[in-house]
């Protein structure tokens, strides 16, 4: 009786490979995972998880033809350094592009533009040394809390992005924050339509990035 257990053998080595032939191109072209590190805007706060920002960029992503995955990583009164202290394990690892939209509390709370610039610095680093892109968003200071301060809090943002070579978004609540139509009823957080606004405007720098990485 001829020995088969050779070609068993062989037939299972050939369907496992087969299996890895076509699993590969599903692993290659997976979609990519932006993760949002940020505050209340992030969370969503006053709005349901489908209204939120991260819900919205994605949706604006798939519109724009960006296949994309968008976690929300975001803490209701969440400062710079609040984001500095979990970083690592509030973006995870499988993350391919972090939107850092942090600062808005450190404004709120009048803190001190240098540490929200280091703060900054550092989240950016540690991202990158794990490999993870990065775009920084900032949050323009109104004039009236002080020229000075207002124009030394913008700049932390755009300099860290210039000194660590990331892309910048300057202002998260662009067309937004001026209009009360977008924006619930403290006045500060965005509503379902305002959030919308900010994903469509934020989607094409994401977007652009990602391809820069690919």
């Amino acid at each position: 009786m001829p020995n088969t257990r050779p070609r068993r053998y062989s037939r299972r080595r050939f369907a496992a490979g087969l299996a890895t032939l076509i699993a590969a191109p599903a692993l290659a072209g997976r979609p990519a995972v932006v993760t949002i590190l940020g505050d209340s805007i992030t969370a969503g706060y006053g709005l349901p998880a489908s209204a939120a920002l991260p819900a919205q960029l994605q949706l604006a992503l798939a519109r724009s033809g960006t296949s994309a995955v968008v976690r929300g990583a975001g803490v209701s009164g969440d400062t710079t350094a609040g984001g500095l202290a979990r970083v690592n394990f509030s973006v995870q690892p499988d993350t391919d592009l972090c939107v850092v939209a942090l600062g808005g509390n450190d404004l709120l709370q009048g803190l001190d533009p240098k540490a929200t610039h280091a703060n900054l610095d550092a989240i950016v680093r540690r991202l990158k040394a794990r490999g993870v892109g990065v775009v920084l968003t900032g949050i323009a200071a109104p004039p009236a809390i002080g020229r000075a301060y207002a124009a030394d809090f913008d700049a932390a943002f755009a300099s860290v992005a210039r000194s660590e070579h990331v892309a910048f978004y300057p202002d998260l609540l662009a067309g937004v924050g001026g209009d009360n139509a977008l924006k619930q009823r403290d006045g500060i957080h965005p509503n379902a339509a305002g959030a919308a606004v900010i994903a469509r405007r934020l989607a094409p720098l994401v977007a652009r990035t990602l391809r820069a990485r690919s």
